[in-house]
């Protein structure tokens, strides 16, 4: 609005310069892009994000199947101990062992594995997720984790277009500043040396 109202005084304005008009110009432009560019950048990441994350989804919910694996030991050595992760913004504590699960193919599988569990006993028994031939992987993506993701990256990419429209249009208004400085200068130059002199009629 303010980018128009600019626009339609500078129009018939007698005081008008060349730079004031494509000021007002560059101004509209800027307005125009960023009510209908910013949110078209913002819907095409988000989709393309969501159409590829969903696909992940997709994929590792077919590859990765859950089982139930049951405690054999604590894991030896330094890794063996608890540590502290972060996931999700919340403290866990992750410990490594071994444990035996049951493969896709009916085997028997022992192996070395993280688990959340704060206590871990022989005996025990926890989630495990494989892949189809019974290696452990990290559980599968939910479609609302995808979704989320993909919200982010479309905001994001939505505020990069404006940072950049809003770029442009101050390298343009600077650009036409240093222009008219530059006639001004010129203007001032040629008035100067004849400034309050009487046969000058100034």
């Amino acid at each position: 609005m303010r980018a128009a109202t600019g626009l339609w005084r500078w129009r018939h304005n007698p005081l008008r310069r060349t730079t004031d008009l494509i000021e007002a110009w560059v101004a509209f432009a800027a307005v125009v892009l960023l009510c209908l560019l910013v949110p078209l950048a913002g819907w095409a990441a988000g989709s393309s994000a969501n159409g590829s994350l969903q696909r992940a989804v997709r994929a590792q919910q077919e590859q990765r199947l859950p089982t139930t694996a049951r405690v054999v030991r604590l894991a030896d050595g330094p890794a063996s101990g608890p540590r502290t992760t972060e996931t999700a913004g919340e403290e866990r504590l992750r410990r490594s062992v071994v444990a035996r699960w049951t493969a896709p193919d009916g085997t028997a599988r022992t192996g070395t594995v993280p688990t959340a569990r704060r206590h871990s006993a022989p005996g025990d028994a926890f989630p495990l997720w494989t892949d189809r031939d019974g290696h452990p992987v990290s559980a599968p993506m939910r479609a609302g984790t995808a979704r989320a993701h993909a919200a982010v990256t479309g905001l994001t990419a939505a505020l990069l277009t404006g940072l950049l429209v809003e770029t442009v249009r101050r390298l343009a208004v600077r650009r036409l500043l240093v222009r008219r400085y530059a006639r001004l200068d010129r203007a001032w130059a040629s008035a100067g040396p004849d400034w309050g002199r009487a046969d000058t009629g100034s």
